[in-house]
């Protein structure tokens, strides 16, 4: 009898939550060695960071939406913007999951402790996320852009995930966030987008 093997998404998910797992013990090690405080000085480092900026890929679903936009088959913009409307609640959703449970572990940054995992008392501002940090944001808004743009175009998967890395090593570059924070919030920006991605594969055309 053939063994079913796991498919690529479990396998994802599964590695994510064991680098998870390794970031967690490490990130004291790494927040002192691996911080640099300049790191948005270059151009290029500033890019990445923009990923995980979700107002720029409500421009690029909306620019997705009208490039599928063509009256003659699809007369309405609406019927033309399933790709668009999925980059756009992939990104919306992973950055809105992430400040959620920002609020449920209530971590803090590890600027603001020296590189200690410290959490927030939880009767102090229990609805803010300010100077919270697991996990990451940012990075959540950059995985689930990456992962929607790698389903819709898998030629292209390498480079979007590329992109989402380096706007992950950036913020615990720069001293604002955990390694574990940034791990934390792939798996979290995948997921929303593999969740989205199975709803519009079960929904008629």
């Amino acid at each position: 009898m053939l063994r079913r093997q796991p498919s690529p998404e479990i396998l994802v998910i599964g590695t994510l939550g064991v680098l998870f797992l390794v970031a967690h013990v490490s990130d004291q090690w790494i927040f002192h060695h691996f911080t640099f405080s300049g790191i948005y000085d270059p151009g290029w480092a500033r890019m990445l960071r923009l990923a995980g900026y979700f107002p720029l890929w409500g421009i690029v679903a909306l620019a997705l939406a009208l490039h599928d936009w063509v009256p003659r088959t699809l007369p309405t913009l609406r019927q033309a913007s399933r790709r668009g409307l999925l980059l756009f609640w992939s990104a919306a959703l992973g950055g809105i999951v992430a400040e959620a449970l920002k609020l449920a572990f209530h971590r803090e940054r590890p600027g603001l402790t020296d590189g200690l995992h410290v959490f927030r008392p939880w009767a102090e501002r229990p609805f803010s996320t300010s100077q919270l940090g697991l996990p990451s944001s940012e990075a959540a808004v950059a995985f689930a852009a990456a992962a929607a743009l790698a389903r819709l175009f898998p030629e292209a998967g390498l480079l979007w995930y590329a992109v989402a890395v380096g706007c992950a090593l950036t913020r615990v570059a720069s001293g604002a966030h955990f390694m574990s924070d940034v791990v934390l919030a792939a798996l979290v920006g995948y997921g929303v987008a593999l969740i989205l991605w199975r709803r519009r594969g079960s929904r008629p055309s």
